[in-house]
C-alpha cells in the first residue's frame, strides 16, 4: 500500500490517483480551492435559483433537497431556504435499522427549524432484509438498496412534483477521491460514482424481491430526457467542509452522539449518526481496501488543518480496524444472522494482498502507515 504524502489515504481507495509528489487526488482538489472565485460561484448559484424561484407558482416547491437530517442537510436547507429564499421540499430515505435518538431528533429538527415539509420513504421491509443479505454475501455491500434509493428517490420526487431543481450535498468523488473526480456542478451522473452503481436486477431478484420492489432503484434516464430537471451539488458553489457544516448545524439544533454512543470505529461523533446497523457498510471498506472511517476523517481533518499527519496516523492506528459491536448487533438482528455467520461472511472479503493473520488469528495490514 502506498499512502498520500499529505493525508493518510492509501492508493487502494477505488478510483483515487496520486501525482508525481505522492499527493492524492482528494488533497489536490482541496488545494485548488484557493484558486476558485467563490463569490463568482455563489453568484452562479443565485442565478440558478432566480431561474427556478416560483416558476411553478406562488405556493409550489422551487427545489427538492435530498436530506438525512444530518449536519450537511442542515447547512443545505439553511442555504436554500433562508439565504436564497427558495421554497424547498425535503426528500429523505430512512433505512429500517434502529435509529439513534440523535437521528430521530435531527430529522424532526430540520423540519421545525426551517419550516419545511419532508417526504420520507421507508423502504419495503421484507425486500430490504432480503437485499441486505444478498448484497452483503455477494459483494460486501449490505446497504446497496438504501444507498441506491438515496440517490434515485429525490430525482423521482422532483419528476413527480415537477420540481425543476434537485439539490445534493457534496460530489464525493471530487471531494474525497474516486473514479468520477472531475469537478462539475451537475449531479446528473452521480449514480455512477461507485457508492450505489448498477447491479443487474436479475442478480437481486428472489422469493422476497420482485421487479416492483426495485422500481425506485431504476434511474429514470428516459424520463429525464423528456422533462427538464437540474440536479446540482451545493459543494460546487461553496467551500464545502464536513466539520464546518457540523459546527454550523449545532447552532441550528443538530445533535451529535456525544451523550449517546461512543462508537468504536471512529474518533468523531457527528457523521452518519442516524442509525446503528448501517455503520457496518462503511467499515467493510477495511477488509476490502485496508482503510475505513478513521482514515476518511483523519484525512479530512488534515486538509482542514485541524490535526497534523502524525496525529492522524495515530488515530488511524487506534480506530480504523475496529468494528463497532453495537452496530454489528443491530445489523445481525435486522438481517437474521448469528454473530458467527456474520463474521464468516466478513472473513471472505479480506484482501490477502493487503492483510495477513497474526499469531492471535487477527487480520493485520502487511504495510500499515505507522510502519516505515
Amino acid at each position: 500500500m502506498r499512502y498520500c504524502s499529505k493525508c493518510v489515504m492509501p492508493d487502494t481507495r477505488p478510483g483515487i490517483s496520486f501525482n508525481e509528489n505522492g499527493v492524492c487526488s482528494a488533497c489536490q482538489s482541496y488545494a485548488r480551492r484557493k484558486e476558485i472565485n467563490w463569490e463568482l460561484r455563489y453568484t452562479e448559484l443565485e442565478k440558478i435559483c432566480a431561474k427556478y424561484r416560483r416558476v411553478n407558482g406562488k405556493h409550489k416547491y422551487d427545489c427538492a433537497i435530498a436530506v438525512s437530517g444530518g449536519k450537511d442537510s442542515h447547512f443545505q436547507v439553511y442555504t436554500f431556504k433562508e439565504k436564497l429564499g427558495m421554497n424547498p421540499l425535503l426528500v429523505t430515505v430512512e433505512d429500517n435499522f434502529t435509529m439513534t435518538e440523535a437521528g430521530k431528533h435531527n430529522l424532526r429538527n430540520i423540519s421545525e427549524a426551517f419550516g419545511c415539509n419532508i417526504i420520507s420513504l421507508k423502504p419495503n421491509l421484507r425486500a430490504h432484509k432480503a437485499l441486505t443479505r444478498t448484497c452483503f454475501e455477494k459483494w460486501g455491500k449490505p446497504t446497496w438498496f438504501i444507498d441506491r434509493l438515496i440517490y434515485v428517490y429525490p430525482i423521482l420526487m422532483g419528476l413527480k412534483f415537477r420540481i425543476p431543481l434537485v439539490i445534493y450535498g457534496e460530489n464525493v468523488n471530487h471531494e474525497y477521491g474516486g473514479k468520477s473526480r472531475e469537478e462539475t456542478p451537475s449531479a446528473m451522473d452521480q449514480i455512477l460514482n461507485g457508492v450505489a452503481s448498477d447491479i443487474p436486477f436479475e442478480e437481486l431478484l428472489g422469493p422476497n424481491v420482485s421487479e416492483q420492489d426495485l422500481a425506485m432503484c431504476l434511474y429514470p434516464d428516459e424520463e429525464l430526457k423528456k422533462t427538464p430537471l437540474e440536479p446540482v451539488y451545493l459543494s460546487y458553489y461553496t467551500r464545502w467542509s464536513s466539520y464546518k457544516n457540523y459546527v454550523f448545524a449545532k447552532k441550528l439544533g443538530f445533535m451529535d452522539l456525544t451523550h449517546e454512543w461512543q462508537r468504536e470505529h471512529t474518533f468523531e461523533c457527528f457523521d452518519q449518526v442516524d442509525s446503528l446497523g448501517y455503520l457496518v457498510h462503511p467499515w467493510l471498506k477495511y477488509p476490502k481496501f485496508g482503510h475505513a472511517s478513521a482514515t476518511d476523517y483523519a484525512s479530512k481533518f488534515i486538509r482542514y488543518n485541524i490535526i497534523t499527519r502524525e496525529q492522524a496516523i495515530q488515530l488511524v492506528k487506534k480506530y480504523d480496524h475496529r468494528l463497532d459491536q453495537r452496530a454489528v448487533k443491530d445489523f445481525c438482528n435486522f438481517s437474521g444472522y448469528s454473530m458467527r455467520e456474520f463474521y464468516s461472511i466478513v472473513e471472505k472479503f479480506y484482501n490477502n494482498d493487503l492483510f495477513v493473520k497474526n499469531i492471535n488469528g487477527e487480520y493485520v495490514l502487511k504495510h500499515p502507515i505507522w510502519v516505515k
